[in-house]
């Protein structure tokens, strides 16, 4: 290595530890985030705890008898008619399937907590998409001026239909808040068997006159705490997110790697669904017509925090205001999974899992997700799915790999003639080199590009992977080797001390399959050293060209093991597939080819001709050659 090199490698180092040092944010700057962080999470706190004040006081009969005159004057001042629904007992009524379990609670009538049962957390514990008082799902409205809110009164189970074997038939839970014999707020929830998505129902029966902020868009508030579920909050953190479709437009989403804590948009116009979504799974609302408008807002939470954000939507219903109203919906309760969101289609809700855009999205969409769903078909072992899918790609991009390596070969045969237009012409004479060089290209058939076009064509592929596997739920708690879970990172040694600069860059863990794939990485490189004219003529890109693969390991060593494992074997297959073209293909016939071809004359190409055509028609000449 020469001192240039070593010079090149010292100065890229400092510039990415000036770089961590200088951009990354200092102690004040996360002392400041930390500080907003907690605060936005106490005056979260603060509201839940005072609306559970309000609506658990009298929380039982018993209690009841027990509030004062005063009191009691105070709540029917605020409440009237809905005052008697501010006291009560909570109950949870359990309508489940056999893949989901939704308890729904008295106090509100709402969803108190869904989990998913065939799925577990990294802890082995059930999959709880959201849980407890702190989850919001009511209606808001006036009454004689006073404000009321669904959320905090107590509903009365109606008539039910409960399976005592939930998968015979559908399941059906009502929640009704009888004002009067004629007035009366029912939830209707209905569940069918094999399926994550609840049918829900709004009943309004005499409630045509209650107050609402526009004659026509009836208020419902929807918010949840979304839980950790994976072994590394950081990257589930950054594949969760709040999702919305606003009506007959493509899907948009908050920015998932944003850094602040708050991000809100308030949509004036129609919607098609809400959805909370994490890493592997998300609750949507989905209305039979759409959504008025929505006021959207998602809360990052602190680091220390169970939970990852904090979602909520107020949401605008159409309100006819008829004497017998009913507003339709469903809620998906379920996984991010690809197959079975495409069932969906008219919904668009299978973009709720995170592959790319434009010729990426394709790639994965039509390509790789195909492939993968008919390997799983007769593989069980998820290592040997990848391997196959592995082989099924390089043996596809096996012509533009071939066609590389000729490339290749044929700048190493025309190596010494390179060298020799080096030393006839020195620096300072750049130009003329340059021209010397394209004429002997020229003569010899052969394009620089090559090489390269074919990779270039590849990357797709690579980008395309790279956002397959770590949304990839059948990736996930899939073991392989010593990869435990295939959708994270296969850590082999571990520390818990923060290391400065390294901690924040590359992580606390070494992961092996990343190791293998920069190693791997690097031999390839190594096997096709000297076969490009950027090697030739730029010497130190030489340097830089094994440089990237050690940024790569440190950018992949937090992702997710399934993804370095492929790329680590895609490497291995290349080195032996340019193994066998070293077999197959002879440079020294090549290099005949080559100077056979220089002594013919250029042939002229057809838009040449065309243009010759084209001159003699107007009369030109052209100059006899001497």
């Amino acid at each position: 290595m020469d001192k240039n090199s070593i010079i090149g490698i010292l100065l890229i180092a400092a510039i990415l530890i000036v770089w961590s040092v200088v951009f990354g944010p200092d102690k004040k700057e996360m002392a400041e985030r930390k500080r907003v962080q907690d605060s936005l999470a106490l005056v979260l706190q603060q509201e839940k705890e005072q609306q559970l004040k309000q609506q658990q006081q009298p929380i039982t009969d018993s209690s009841v008898a027990e509030t004062t005159d005063t009191t009691k004057k105070v709540i029917t001042e605020q409440l009237g008619e809905f005052a008697f629904a501010a006291a009560g007992e909570k109950k949870l009524i359990t309508l489940e399937n056999d893949l989901i379990r939704l308890s729904i609670s008295t106090l509100g009538g709402r969803p108190y907590s869904v989990e998913l049962k065939n799925y577990k957390t990294h802890k082995r514990t059930p999959v709880i998409l959201f849980s407890g008082d702190s989850t919001e799902f009511g209606l808001h409205f006036y009454h004689q001026h006073n404000p009321i809110s669904t959320n905090n009164l107590f509903f009365t189970p109606g008539d039910s239909l409960i399976s005592k074997n939930a998968v015979s038939y559908k399941n059906t839970v009502s929640m009704k808040l009888a004002i009067s014999e004629n007035r009366s707020i029912e939830y209707i929830y209905s569940l069918e068997p094999g399926s994550y998505m609840v049918d829900f129902s709004i009943r309004l029966t005499g409630m045509k006159d209650i107050g609402t902020r526009s004659p026509d868009i009836l208020d419902m508030t929807w918010a949840i705490y979304s839980p950790q579920q994976e072994q590394v909050k950081k990257n589930e953190n950054q594949y969760s997110s709040l999702y919305y479709k606003p009506l007959q437009e493509k899907v948009e989403y908050f920015r998932m790697r944003s850094k602040k804590d708050l991000q809100e948009v308030d949509f004036p116009t129609k919607l098609e669904w809400i959805a909370f979504k994490d890493q592997f799974f998300s609750s949507v609302l989905i209305p039979d017509e759409s959504f008025d408008n929505a006021l959207l807002k998602m809360v990052n939470l602190p680091e220390e925090n169970k939970f990852l954000k904090h979602y909520s939507a107020e949401i605008g219903l159409p309100f006819e205001r008829k004497e017998n109203e009913s507003i339709d919906m469903r809620i998906y309760y379920g996984p991010n999974k690809f197959k079975l969101l495409k069932k969906y289609k008219e919904l668009e809700l299978q973009n709720l899992v995170t592959l790319g855009n434009n010729v990426i999205r394709w790639i994965n969409q039509f390509v790789i997700i195909p492939i993968f769903d008919w390997l799983s078909k007769f593989i069980g072992n998820y290592g040997l799915i990848i391997l196959l899918l592995t082989i099924i790609i390089k043996i596809g991009l096996l012509p533009l790999t071939y066609r590389s390596y000729l490339s290749q070969a044929k700048m190493r045969v025309l190596k010494p003639q390179m060298d020799e237009l080096n030393k006839k012409y020195p620096k300072g004479k750049e130009m003329e080199k340059q021209q010397a060089v394209m004429a002997l290209y020229k003569k010899a058939g052969v394009s620089p590009m090559g090489g390269c076009l074919p990779m270039v064509l590849q990357f797709p592929i690579l980008f395309a992977m790279f956002r397959f596997f770590p949304t990839s739920i059948e990736l996930r708690q899939e073991s392989f080797l010593w990869a435990t879970d295939l959708s994270t990172y296969d850590a082999i040694v571990s520390w818990s001390a923060q290391i400065p600069i390294l901690s924040n860059i590359y992580g606390n863990h070494i992961s092996l399959f990343t190791l293998l794939m920069t190693i791997s990485t690097i031999i390839s490189m190594k096997m096709g050293e000297g076969a490009t004219a950027t090697n030739q003529q730029m010497p130190g890109m030489k340097t830089m060209m094994y440089i990237m693969p050690v940024m790569f390991m440190f950018v992949l060593n937090n992702w997710s093991s399934g993804l370095t494992y492929y790329y680590f074997l895609a490497n291995l297959i290349t080195i032996g597939q340019n193994f066998l073209f070293k077999q197959f293909i002879d440079e020294k016939e090549i290099l005949k080819k080559i100077e056979a071809r220089k002594v013919k004359p250029a042939k002229k190409s057809n838009f040449q001709k065309r243009l010759e055509e084209m001159a003699k028609q107007k009369g030109y000449k052209p100059p006899k050659k001497k």
